[in-house]
């Protein structure tokens, strides 16, 4: 029950897709203090606003670019976890750091620079794309693995925890994706072999409450298969 809460008040509801019940406008829902949350709270949840908005745009990028329907897809899924990012935002009565920025424009110098490395080496190859997405999702991993243990608020973990299990179906696909296409394998970066290899040889996650439906081109919030690879 406590679950089945929390997920109508972030608007969650499931895995990798984020799958969101109608909850309330964001203006609607009870905004609490600022100072109700942590330093460390606060500046976790503009940075993965942040990082979520890298992650869609460098597969839009990619999109434009090879017109691979698996960018299109799990942009359309980061599309929903920065709403649910966005959401806690605005609970806590806070700004948003993305508002108004233009694709591929970050208030994070930091992410500024990995968004400008990774979308022009996307743009080599379809090889490097497909690593380039890989990278990303795996950075998010660690980066959220990090966040879950300094957030305190049950509802911040709730959203971290079923970002990370996006993630992790993400990483499934674009390594999968990967090699049908190339017959390359990635090899990890960020997350320590053994954990990575855990990740990847698991099976798809999927979210409670929910299940998966028919999943067409570029819509729908199931797991399904295309001809250039996995949606998720």
């Amino acid at each position: 029950m406590f679950e089945l809460l929390l997920a109508l008040s972030t608007g969650f509801l499931g895995a990798d897709t984020a799958h969101f019940v109608n909850p309330p406008h964001p203006q609607a829902m009870t905004r609490l203090a600022t100072n109700t949350i942590s330093q460390e709270e606060q500046e976790g949840l503009r940075y993965m606003r942040e990082e979520e908005k890298l992650a869609q745009e460098v597969y839009l990028s990619l999109y434009d670019q090879w017109e691979l329907p698996i960018f299109h897809n799990i942009a359309e899924s980061e599309g929903r976890h920065i709403v649910a990012v966005e959401r806690l935002l605005n609970r806590y009565g806070m700004d948003n750091p993305s508002e108004r920025k233009g694709r591929g424009v970050f208030n994070n110098p930091e992410l500024q620079a990995l968004y400008d490395r990774l979308v022009e080496k996307g743009q080599r190859s379809l090889s490097d794309a497909l690593q380039v997405g890989a990278e990303i999702e795996e950075m998010d991993i660690a980066d959220l693995q990090k966040r879950v243990a300094e957030a305190e608020k049950e509802d911040i973990r709730f959203v971290y925890s079923n970002l990370m299990r996006g993630s992790r179906n993400h990483l499934r696909s674009f390594t999968v994706t990967l090699t049908r296409q190339t017959g390359e394998t990635y090899e990890p970066q960020h997350l320590p072999v053994e954990e990575y290899e855990s990740i990847i040889n698991a099976p798809h996650e999927r979210g409670r409450g929910q299940g998966f439906g028919q999943q067409r081109r570029g819509r729908g919030h199931g797991f399904g298969r295309y001809r250039h690879g996995w949606s998720s």
